[in-house]
Parts: structure tokens; sequence; C-alpha cells
């Protein structure tokens, strides 16, 4: 469906400034440039004459400096034009005297003195403020001001520029706010009637108002109610096309057939549970049994399972693969990395124990195996994975990517676990449907990273959410400090001495660096340099150093901690070393283990007791909610120290303090999105295109969500491919033929 949302912005702006649009914004069309909204708005006063100015008014006024005078409010002396970019950091005051011809009108700005070398004497400019008087004068309190080209200068322009309610948007020097504003006025000035994406019925329903009257509310609002209105239909429009899309990948796995494994009395799950050394939390059991039930239909379950690092989510996983065993299917629980699948499938066969020993000695009666499929495998390992996988001797498989082959087969399977990070998408989820048959394997996502309700609602949509909040009795409190290693560098000496003090009372450690550190070497890696806060001669300029990397941290502790027995561990070592290095510091014969972030998820060392993370502002909240979460596992308490060259009053310090500060996974992950665009959370392009969010706030609009929701569940469930709403079902076209739905592809 055509319409004038797809025309060339040129048609309408020329092709020298449709280029700069495109060139610098990526915006090509009608319709990417109308969805290119304000980021805010400039509240302004009514354009008022010099002479009726009135004390206590907000007002805007049109004229040009007559004079200009930066002082330092430290030493009361006067500062020259060519000088102010040297009091940058210091106290000043820049007056300006604006005059109309006839009157006159002073300005005063605190600590902006290179205001001086634009607002030069003849310059024209809107300034708006608070009229106030000081001293007989008449000034504006706290002044905003726009400076004027020489064609803007007309009444009508003016007058344009001077409303109280002026749109700012994301720009650049190469294409500023003005010439965007300019632009989308002559779009709007020139576009026909528009399609609506939401159906009449339901605007009315729904109280919201039509496209156009929103674009022009939105872009050119005369009041503060008109781009609120316009902003909620907007929000609305955004969440339809989103929850539409979602309703109809429902709809379609609703009609999947999968098996049917219900639950099975006196199998392996309830062998499984009577080994077990304690008891399940309610929240364990509670989502256990929504799984069951999942698992006995005849449709395939889409179930997103997650909690806090280390509430049990393993626990209930292995519980649901014993369950589809009893029933006489098989399971597979797919990682991300080689080392995470070998930690995973050691944690299952030791959960197991002799349930695991199927055909061995010492096996329990009832019993099975839990395969290992990696490709790093020997090709006798290998051969007997695959043989194990294919004639159902192995109930359940574990393994990376290398499960996906088309040589590997199963005798039946029934439900695929998928363990977080890992891109699970459409093209996998069909691979291993293949191996299943005619029937849909059942599917369980594994998270770590804790989720506010309508964040999961919203990415993960097509899935059932199940959560657990409550820790497994026993496990220990985890302690977080910052370490400011720039401004106090006896800290980080502290922090090796605390990892000592662990060490001699019998515990063990980890140290997380941003990096491996084999890569092309700069100078500063030459040289050996290393501290928390070491800058080469290019930082100091303000180009950040490198991230600190596993070998060099590696060198600093061979000096600091050289009696101590310390290994590395990254994702380059071959497979068997990865392997012996994990094994050995799980068995006590390692100290201190000196790793990138592939100790982040699954790993279990009840043992280690204390973590340093490098350069710690690198990684972002839920990745250091998660890397903590590697100590404090058994009895002993937990100590994590983020070490970071970050100053006090930086964002980068700001999400270090909120980190040290609680343990709650959602509080993090709600401070994570509150601080982070939610393009970058949900995976959304920020490319202008039409269906990228741009104002939908998944924290904010949860009612906004919910309704629509509800609405495209209703739209889908009596016309699935929308026929009778051609522009919603174009405009979800268009959101699936772009990377907004990247993060959709997690089923």
């Amino acid at each position: 469906m055509k319409t004038d949302m797809d025309r060339k912005l040129r048609d309408f702006v020329g092709a020298k400034t449709a280029k700069t649009f495109s060139d610098v914004l990526g915006i090509e069309t009608v319709g990417e440039l109308l969805r290119h909204y304000p980021r805010r708005y400039l509240k302004k006063g009514e354009l008022t004459p010099f002479d009726e100015l009135e004390v206590g008014d907000q007002a805007t006024v049109s004229g040009r400096v007559k004079k200009v005078t930066v002082r330092s409010l430290d030493s009361k002396q006067e500062i020259r034009p060519d000088e102010v970019n040297k009091y940058r950091r210091h106290k000043t005051i820049t007056k300006v005297v604006v005059t109309d011809g006839r009157n006159d009108l002073e300005l005063a700005f605190f600590n902006q003195p290179w205001l001086a070398n634009k607002l030069t004497a003849g310059t024209a400019a809107l300034f708006w403020g608070e009229v106030t008087m000081f001293r007989d004068i008449m000034q504006l309190k706290g002044p905003g001001t726009e400076i004027l080209d020489e064609e803007d200068l007309s009444e009508e322009e003016i007058e344009r520029r001077a409303k109280p309610f002026r749109p700012l948007y994301p720009a650049s020097a190469k294409l500023p706010t003005a010439t965007i504003e300019r632009s989308i006025k002559i779009v709007l000035d020139n576009l026909d009637e528009l399609d609506d994406p939401i159906p009449e019925l339901i605007r009315k329903k729904e109280k919201l108002i039509g496209l156009r009257e929103a674009l022009q509310k939105v872009h050119l609002p005369e009041t503060e109610k008109d781009w609120e209105v316009a902003q909620k239909r907007f929000r609305f429009e955004e969440a339809l096309v989103m929850q539409t899309i979602l309703a109809q990948r429902r709809a379609v796995t609703d009609a999947l057939k999968a098996v049917p494994r219900p639950r099975a009395e006196g199998g392996l799950l309830d062998d499984f549970d009577a080994r077990l050394p304690f008891k399940l939390t309610e929240g364990q059991a509670e989502v256990g049994e929504e799984i069951f039930a999942d698992l006995a239909r005849p449709h395939p379950m889409h179930r997103l399972l997650q909690g806090e690092v280390g509430s049990g989510k393993t626990v209930v996983a292995l519980r649901a693969m014993l369950s589809v065993v009893d029933a006489g299917g098989q399971a597979v629980l797919l990682a991300p990395t080689e080392v995470l699948a070998t930690q995973h499938h050691k944690t299952l066969t030791k959960m197991l124990g002799e349930l695991a020993e199927q055909g061995m000695l010492g096996g329990a009666e009832r019993a099975t195996r839990v395969g290992l499929l990696t490709g790093s495998l020997n090709a006798a390992s290998r051969r007997t994975a695959m043989l194990d996988a294919a004639s159902g001797s192995a109930g359940i498989v574990v393994g990376t990517h290398a499960l996906l082959e088309d040589k590997v087969q199963f005798a039946d399977l029934s439900l695929v676990v998928v363990d977080e990070q890992h891109r699970f998408g459409v093209e996998q989820r069909a691979a291993l449907s293949q191996k299943s048959g005619d029937a849909t394997p059942h599917v369980l996502v594994m998270t770590a990273t804790p989720i506010p309700r309508t964040v999961a609602m919203t990415v993960f949509g097509d899935l059932a959410v199940s959560t657990l909040t409550e820790l497994p009795a026993g496990r220990s409190p985890i302690k977080s400090s910052v370490v400011p290693a720039k401004e106090r560098p006896a800290w980080l000496e502290r922090a090796w001495e605390r990892v000592r003090e662990e060490v001699q009372k019998g515990h063990q450690a980890y140290v997380v660096c941003p990096r491996i550190g084999d890569e092309v070497k700069n100078a500063a890696d030459e040289e050996g340099e290393f501290a928390a806060g070491a800058e080469d001669e290019a930082g100091a300029k303000g180009k950040p150093r490198p991230a600190i990397s596993v070998i060099q941290v590696a060198e600093v502790l061979e000096q600091v901690l050289g009696d101590l027995r310390v290994e590395i561990l990254h994702g380059r070592l071959p497979a068997d070393e990865k392997d012996s290095v994990m094994s050995r510091f799980a068995a006590g014969e390692i100290d201190v283990l000196i790793a990138t972030t592939v100790i982040e998820v699954g790993v279990d060392v009840p043992n280690a007791s204390t973590m340093v993370v490098m350069d710690a502002d690198r990684f972002g909240i839920s990745q250091l909610h998660q890397l903590r979460g590697r100590v404090g596992r058994g009895k002993v308490p937990g100590l994590c120290l983020l070490v970071t060259d970050s100053w006090p009053a930086s964002a980068s310090r700001g999400r270090l303090d909120a980190v040290a500060s609680t343990t709650d996974g959602f509080e993090l992950s709600r401070i994570d999105l509150e601080n982070r665009r939610e393009g970058d959370v949900l995976g959304v392009a920020q490319s202008g295109r039409r269906t990228s969010l741009k104002l939908l706030s998944v924290l904010r609009d949860e009612e906004i969500i919910l309704t629509a929701r509800h609405v495209a569940n209703s739209l889908i469930s009596v016309d699935p491919e929308l026929t009778d709403y051609p522009v919603l079902r174009s405009f979800v076209r268009s959101a699936l033929e772009s990377e907004a739905t990247d993060y959709l592809e997690k089923t």
C-alpha cells in the first residue's frame, strides 16, 4: 500500500536538503521524517514588544544585541572576548544588552562565557525568560536564547519561532533543529489525507486522535495538551504494531502440534525429588506445575523462566527435562559456549547422581544418560554422544550450536531448554523441529537477567513468563563495593590484600577483565603499563585507554600474588585447556582465576567468596549483577569489588554505585532501563524507520501496552491476516522487514 508517507522527501524539500537528511539521519521518506519526533519542547512566554513587558511575566522578545560584557565573579575583572574560552570552568556572568530600536533590555547569563562570541553586537535573536527588575533595570531572569539568521527575520518566521512551545529535535551541526522544523512544516502543509494504521473504531473507543491531527500537534503544538494527546496516540500506535506481531506469532504457535508429555508417577522425576538434599522453594514448586501443565498440552510450550542469580532455575529446568524423559521423550539443553555447556553437563550429572548412570555399574534401577555434544569433542566422544542421542539412550543432551548440525539426530526430541544469552531464533527452532518429526518441541527459555513485568511482556510477548523471586535457603549474602582506583590507588592495593586474606581462609577468588589481551598490542601494553587509572599520553588528551586485559592483570598479579596459585581462563583457550582450568578451579586446586566474562553464567563454585571486576564501568548493570552471582554460592558470604577509573559525578560511576547499593536484580533492571535508550534494550533499530519505538516506554506505559495487547489479540482472533485492516497490516509488514523485530527472534 503506497501512501504519501512513502513518498521520497526530495519531492517536498528539494534534493539538497533531502540528501542532508539521508546522510545525517538516514531519513529518506516523508513518513520517516514525520516519525522523527521532537525530543522535548522548549517552553517560552508569549512574544511581547519591549514596551509592553511587565514584571512577573514569562515572555519572549525579539531584538538585536547592543552590547555584551563578560566578568569573572571571582576576580571581578572584565574578560576580553578572545579570552572567554579560558574561563569555561570559572564562575562568570555574561551581560547582554538587547534593543528593539527604541527600548533596551538587559540579560544576565551565569557561567556561559562562550555566549560572548555568539551574541556579538548586531546579532539578531529571540530571548525568553521571566521579566524582573534589578536596580531599576528591566531584565529577563534565567534567559534562553535562539540566534536568528537574516533570512529568519520576517514577521511570520519570528512569530513561528516564538511560539510558546517550540519542538527541539534530535539534530546535529549539519542538520540543526530549525532546518528539521522548517522541513516538517513544508511536508505537513503539502500532504493530502493520510491512511491511519489505528482502525477508526479503536481510535474512538480509546479516545485517540487521528494520524493527521496527531502529526500536526506533535510537531506544531499550540498548547501543552496538544503534544500530550499526540504523544499518547503515537505510543498506542507503537504498542499496537508490536503487540499485533506478537499476537500473530502466538496464533501460529497455538496452531502447531506437539506431542503431549504429561507427568508420569513413579518415574525419574519422583526419584530425583526424593533424593534432593533441600526442599524446593514455593516458587520453584509453583513454576514446576506451570511447566508440567504446558508439557501435557498438544501444542508446544513457549515459556520464559526468569529469576535472580541463584534462584534455582537449573533445578526447575532439570525437573522439566526429567518429566519429559519419564513420558518417553528426550530433552536438550542448548548453551551459548562450550565452557558453559561443559559446566551444565557436570552440574546436571552431579545433581542426578546414579540417576544419570543408565547401564553403568552402580546406576539406579531407573536411570538415563546425560550426553554432551560440543564442537571440540574428539571423534570417539562425538560418535558416542551422537549414538546416545539418536538411540534415545541419552534422555538429556547438553550442547552448543553443534546440536543443530544435520548429522545430529534424536530418537524423540520433545523439549528444548535454551540457556540465556543464546540467540535461539526461528532458524534454530526450525532446525531442532526437523529433528523431532512432525511435532514441534516444547521450548523453555531461561534467563538470569531479571526483567520487570512490562519489559518481559513487551520483549517476550509471545512467551508465557514464569518468575522465581525467592532464593533457596542457605545462600549467603553478597557485599559489593566500588574501588575508585584513580582517586584512591591504595584501595586497589587493599583489594589484592583482601583476595590474599580470603585465600588464606581457604577460599577462592575471581578477577574479571573486559578483554583477553592477546590482540595486537598497543604502546601501553608493550610498555607493560598497568594500574586502574593509568593513562597513556593519548588518554590524557581525552582518548580512553584500552580496557584492562586478562594478560595484563596476570602479569601484575604474578608480582602481587606470586605465591598463590593463579591461572587464566578465556574463550580463546583450547577446549580441553578451558575444561581443565574450570575443573581444577572447582576442585580447589586454583586460588585465583583471572577470566573474561566466560564465567558470567552457569559457573558454580561454592568455595569462591571474592570477585574483583577490573574496569567495572566497561560492563553493563545486568552483566555486573550476573558476574557477582558467581560468589556467595556456598556458606561463605560473598564480596564483589568493582574497580573503576570513572569520576564520582559520571554516569558510569552512577551505574556502579547502583550495583553496589542493592542485590535486587529486578530493581537494577529497572534502573538499567531508566538510564538506557529503550531501543537499545529492545533491540529496535533507531534509523528513523516508522516502526521503531520512539515514544513508547515499557516502564511508564504499562497501561497502554496492556490495552494494545488486548486490542491486538481481539483483532487477530477474528482476522489473523488483518485482511480488513490493510494499513495496520502494512505497518506490521514494515516492522517485520526491519531490524525492529530482532528482539522477537528469541523463540
